[in-house]
């Protein structure tokens, strides 16, 4: 008898399987369930305040994982083909080092920020500004009403705009 994240997870077995094919894992989906189920099991996480969050989270970072895996793949062999020995360009080495170094301290700061409002605001965020997800989507997916989904956006809306606050008057 599976208990505590690992008995969450297989009682929204059935959404996370709908929510990965629909983010385009395809046929994919089955095998990153299985991947996710067998990291659940392999660690003791301990409590987890948010668990449903914090599992869509893992499925999309594992799709998000694959995904890149194989478009690395792709590169690298295609770089071969064409006969660049597997070598692939840095594609940041157009950004000057200290500017990317600002750029990245920036990125932190913020996701450090969204990190802090808590897994399920992060979470929310992420779908709907990053990945594109309409809200009515992602308060589906999360089992939560509309209103919070616009609540939780506020929320990191809020803490974005106080961050760019605080760096402009650095």
């Amino acid at each position: 008898m599976a208990t505590g994240l690992s008995a969450i997870f297989m009682a929204h077995r059935a959404p996370l399987l709908r929510f990965l094919r629909a983010r385009g894992a395809g046929d994919d989906a089955e095998d990153l369930l299985q991947d996710m189920w067998m990291k659940l099991e392999a660690k003791d996480l301990g409590p987890v305040s948010d668990p449903l969050p914090y599992l869509y989270r893992m499925a999309n970072n594992l799709m998000l994982d694959r995904y890149r895996s194989a478009t690395r793949r792709e590169r690298r062999e295609q770089d071969w083909a064409e006969g660049a020995g597997g070598v692939m360009a840095d594609p940041t080495e157009d950004v000057a080092v200290d500017d990317r170094m600002i750029l990245n301290e920036a990125l932190d700061q913020a996701r450090a920020v969204l990190r802090d409002l808590g897994p399920r605001v992060e979470l929310v965020f992420r779908r709907f500004r990053i990945e594109g997800v309409g809200q009515r989507v992602i308060a589906e997916e999360l089992g939560i009403s509309l209103t919070t989904v616009e609540k939780d956006l506020q929320k990191a809306y809020r803490a974005m705009i106080a961050l760019k606050k605080k760096m402009d008057t650095e």
